[in-house]
């Protein structure tokens, strides 16, 4: 294992030294845990605040989405685990302006325990607490069984829209409405080229050859649908892009923002090739890409390969999806 790091068990609390170092200015520690950040602003009088929160190894997911018309707080765990109840309940307490708080995270059944769990501690202190829970992998359970999906790369499609939804001042109900739906229009599909380490075992997560790929691994090393041999990237770029197509489904003459998402080792002139390829096929099936997005969004340490996300959009969706926003781990938002 070849690592630019210290001891292995302070590797998330050395990260955010780092992170709070970079950002003075943006971000800030709460007072009652050493892992929960907030904007430095927090909390915003009067608007719906919006949480979340998950493992490390994912930047910038899930620290790289707090900020104006983004989130107002994350509480972290250690790399590929829930963070504690405690900690979210502490980011809880801090981003509250009194009109409640909304938990958006993804579909794991650590973080979903942790958030139930905060959510009651918060109801004690008269804080209202509301969830929404991402579940946009394609791969990880059929479509009759939505509610079992992962929670993946897709999720910031409902961090931009609930963000900018709650920079409106609406209401709790009103914000969780909107994260919802964005939830209900988003599919994911991924592929993974090769395994991870997390710092603390110092041993990849599982082994795969020089010569395959895996369509549908989950950005913890969950397994895929199909092991096979590496394709070209068209092939690839078809594969993620017809499963995501049929799976909503998505139809001729919809409109779609679009995210090519690298895993974290994936150079961005790979993520380019799919995404010009991409474009080709929702072309010929008739579905117009309002905004695109390549990066990378939502990594797995130094994992290898990219997925695909797309969200269909709607009139309110897109007004959203333009409204400004900003995170130090983001480019500065345009409309265009």
């Amino acid at each position: 294992m070849k690592k630019l790091m210290n001891d292995p068990l302070q590797f998330v609390d050395e990260t955010i030294s780092g992170i709070l170092k970079a950002y003075p200015f943006h971000l800030r520690l709460t007072k009652e845990s050493p892992r929960g950040l907030v904007r430095a602003d927090a909390p915003v009088k009067g608007k719906v605040a919006i949480c979340t929160g998950g493992g490390s190894g994912h930047i910038p997911l899930f620290l790289g989405y707090v900020g104006p018309g983004l989130l107002d707080g994350v509480s972290i765990g250690n790399v590929f685990a829930s963070p504690s109840a405690d900690t979210m309940l502490a980011v809880t307490k801090e981003v509250n302006g009194g009109a409640g708080v909304l938990y958006l995270f993804g579909n794991y059944s650590g973080d979903t325990m942790n958030f139930e769990m905060a959510a009651e501690m918060a109801s004690m202190e008269d804080i209202p607490v509301q969830s929404s829970v991402a579940a946009d992998d394609v791969a990880s359970a059929p479509a009759s069984q939505k509610e079992r999906r992962r929670g993946i790369a897709g999720i910031f499609f409902a961090y931009k829209i609930a963000g900018a939804k709650a920079d409106t001042m609406a209401n709790l109900d009103e914000v969780k409405a909107a994260a919802d739906r964005v939830i209900a229009n988003t599919c994911t599909m991924g592929v993974a080229l090769s395994p991870c380490t997390i710092p603390a075992v110092g041993k990849p997560n599982f082994t795969i050859a020089e010569d395959e790929m895996e369509i549908g691994m989950g950005i913890h090393g969950e397994p895929g649908i199909e092991r096979t041999k590496l394709k070209k990237a068209d092939e690839v770029a078809a594969i993620m892009a017809e499963r995501v197509i049929n799976d909503l489904p998505f139809k001729s003459g919809d409109e779609a923002a679009m995210l090519m998402n690298g895993l974290g080792a994936t150079p961005p002139e790979e993520l380019f090739i799919l995404s010009s390829k991409v474009h080709d096929i929702l072309k010929a099936h008739g579905i117009k890409v309002y905004k695109t997005f390549v990066g990378e969004y939502a990594t797995s340490m130094e994992m290898a390969g990219a997925s695909l996300s797309l969200l269909r959009l709607d009139d309110e969706f897109k007004k959203l999806l333009d409204a400004p926003a900003f995170s130090p781990f983001l480019p500065q938002w345009r409309k265009s």
